[in-house]
């Protein structure tokens, strides 16, 4: 970055930033019209591209459009349980159901059928 101004200004609102008393869209906002406006920012070829870093950098990626957002191309997680979890699930049940049978049959105070 050649323009002195916008380098000090950048640092100053990410302090703000920093500090939760400007949003991080609003400093790009700033950003943009700063750029849009000066001379030596438009005359800067790669300057587009540095501030393209400096937003990823500080506007959290749920803000960011969806249409700019990368697509991660992991599947989405499964969130049912694995069939081996659910047969050692029903085996366990069916122990508990095995065991308190078993205790019912030895408690003396439970009258015989």
């Amino acid at each position: 970055m050649e323009c002195e101004r916008l380098i000090r200004l950048i640092k100053d609102w990410y302090l703000r930033v920093k500090s939760e008393t400007m949003a991080p869209a609003r400093m790009m906002q700033f950003v943009d019209q700063h750029v849009k406006d000066c001379e030596i920012c438009q005359a800067e070829l790669d300057l587009a591209d540095e501030i393209e870093k400096i937003r990823e950098f500080v506007v959290p990626e749920s803000k960011i459009p969806k249409a700019i957002r990368t697509q991660d191309d992991k599947p989405t997680p499964e969130i049912s349980p694995d069939e081996d979890d659910e047969e050692q699930e029903e085996q366990y049940i069916e122990e508990e159901d095995d065991e308190e049978i078993d205790e019912d049959m030895d408690d003396p105070s439970q009258p015989d059928l």
